[in-house]
Parts: C-alpha cells; structure tokens; sequence
C-alpha cells in the first residue's frame, strides 16, 4: 500500500512538473536543461516520474518556471504565486532497523546520505531519521507499514512517551516508556504482545514524534 501511495505521488508530481515547464514556455527537456545547465538524463527522469525528486530539486524548479514550490511538490497552494511562505519541509534519512540499532554503537552511523528519504512537514528541530513499523506489538498507536520519525537529538524519559532503544545486541525496538513497568518499553497493542526481551544495558536512540499511515 506504501509503495503504490509513493508511486502516485511520484507521478503526480512529475506531471505537475511537466506543466510548470510548458507554462514558462519550455518546449521540451531539452530547451530546458541547455539553457540552465541541469543534467538532461535527470531532469529527464524527474519529468517522466520515472525517479522523484525531493525538496531540494522542487525548490530549484519552482524557482525557474516560476511557479510555488508547495503546489510543485505536494499539490498545494496557488500554483501561480511563487512568492506564498513556504510550508517547512524536510528530507529525512528512511533508516533500516539493523541500522537504527547501530546508532546506539560508541561509533554510530552519521552519514545518511546513502539512505531514502521520506518528506516530512513542520518536524521541530532536531535530527532526525524514519522507520517503517514492522510487526503489531505497537498497533494502538502505529499500525504496521507505519513511517515514524524519530528525533534522534531527544533522549529524555517521560512516561507514556514512545522511542526507539536498543539492547547492547543492537537489536532495535519501538516501545513506550511505562517507568513503573518491567522492562519499563513496553508494547502498546490490541493483541496479547509480550515486552521485549533487551540483552544487556538498553540505550535510547531517540524519541518518536510523529507516526504516520497512508490509507
């Protein structure tokens, strides 16, 4: 369901980037990219939705067909009025779980280049990665297929808070924070899910501040 979700976004919003080009009065790909000097192979993939692009490139269309970068990447907005505030947007790092649970090594994972990236709108500063929930053990709250963002800048407890901890395994795991409970990360399901099983001392990767679920 993900997959076929990013799919469509990824070709609406290619056609809406074919649009604001034939409204600045490009003919093709082509007369584009020579006059500006983008690589015409990339270019050409982001038009055709066969590639997305994210937040960095749809500031850097909008800016040359003169249309609002918002309606250019999410649909919203008044297309024509390149000027409206933008919304805050940023890309982040989508993470697998063996390498969110190396984030809790003495020498973590700090370049995320390499990783996908998932849009998220208006996150308070921080730094921050994405996960995909696997598995039930968090289904009141996170359904699985779930994308959760995780500040990994915010280690505080506080109760009935939710993070992402890992055991000195470094098999990570997104749990609520019950202190009075043992182990204190604790699932939070509909179904008859046992508390993780840590080995050793757990450490907090970061805290989850927003979950989301594409219907």
């Amino acid at each position: 369901m993900l997959k076929d979700q990013e799919q469509f976004e990824r070709e609406e919003r290619a056609k809406r980037l074919v649009m604001a080009r034939k409204n600045a009065g490009f003919a093709g790909p082509k007369a584009i990219v020579d006059r500006l000097g983008w690589n015409v192979n990339v270019y050409k993939a982001h038009e055709s939705g066969r590639n997305g692009f994210g937040i960095a490139d749809a500031k850097k269309y909008a800016r040359a067909f003169k249309v609002n970068p918002n309606w250019l990447q999410f649909g919203t907005g008044n297309a024509l009025d390149p000027d409206e505030l933008p919304v805050s947007v940023a890309d982040v790092p989508k993470i697998s779980w063996v390498s969110a649970g190396q984030l809790s090594e003495q020498a973590p994972i700090t370049d995320f280049s390499e990783f996908p990236t998932v849009a998220a709108l208006d996150l308070p500063d921080g730094e921050w990665i994405a996960l995909e929930v696997e598995g039930n053990s968090m289904n009141k709250i996170s359904p699985p297929g779930s994308i959760i963002f995780v500040n990994l800048r915010d280690k505080r407890l506080a109760p009935n808070a939710l993070y992402v901890v890992a055991d000195e395994t470094g098999a990570a795991t997104y749990k609520r924070y019950r202190p009075n409970d043992d182990p204190p990360f604790q699932p939070a399901s509909y179904e008859d899910v046992p508390p993780p099983q840590f080995q050793g001392a757990v450490t907090i990767v970061g805290r989850v501040r927003r979950s989301i679920i594409e219907m």
